[in-house]
């Protein structure tokens, strides 16, 4: 199609944001619910199937649970919850949804983002994922090999890795880029400033180097 199509959400559904990825779509809905849609090969629109969809399906959060924010990758999806937690689902490679192993998972995952913390908001790249917690830190895993966990190696992480921001730097949002010709991550912190690494083949960092 080249002219806009609209989708039916459900009866009486509007949408309240939208995410995409390389190729799934998930929508988050006026009542909190969400719903995704597209290539599912992973487990990427978190329906406890594999089975690719051309229709909105929703995504079983959790009892109680809705979604605040979703963010998706090239082949995963993560959602902040009303509760502050982070669930992600669909390729696991290099550990890209944060919970201890390289498994892929057709259903939400529940991460641990260390004692008593909750997430305020979570960015995907294409094979890497960041979020950034109720204390303003900054935690990121999965995909590592141009530093853009930003971190100090390039060694991939399962499970969220704290990136050292400076002295009594916070973050405020985070962005992330896709896996080609990307590869890398910018966060604005709490006194305006903007810092990033990754890849930079293309100056995409932005530092003239």
């Amino acid at each position: 199609h080249n002219t806009p199509q609209l989708l039916f959400l459900g009866a009486g559904r509007t949408a309240v944001s939208v995410s995409l990825g390389a190729s799934h779509t998930c929508a988050i809905l006026d009542d909190g619910s969400l719903k995704c849609w597209g290539t599912n090969i992973y487990g990427q629109l978190g329906t406890g199937s594999f089975i690719i969809s051309n229709i909105p399906q929703l995504v079983d959060l959790g009892v109680g649970r809705t979604a605040v924010s979703v963010s998706l990758g090239d082949e995963h999806t993560c959602a902040t919850l009303d509760d502050g937690s982070l669930k992600c689902w669909g390729s696991n490679s290099n550990g890209r949804l944060g919970i201890g192993s390289t498994t892929n998972h057709n259903t939400p995952q529940l991460l641990f983002l260390g004692a008593g913390r909750t997430a305020v908001s979570v960015s995907l790249g294409g094979w890497h994922t960041c979020a950034i917690l109720d204390d303003g830190s900054l935690k990121c895993w999965g995909y590592n090999g141009f530093g853009q966990l930003g971190i100090g190696t390039l060694t991939d992480y399962t499970t969220p890795r704290l990136v050292d921001l400076g002295v009594g730097r916070t973050a405020v949002s985070v962005s992330l880029g896709g896996y080609t010709n990307g590869a890398h991550t910018c966060a604005i912190l709490d006194d305006g400033s903007l810092k990033c690494w990754g890849y930079n083949n293309y100056g995409q960092l932005g530092i003239d180097q």
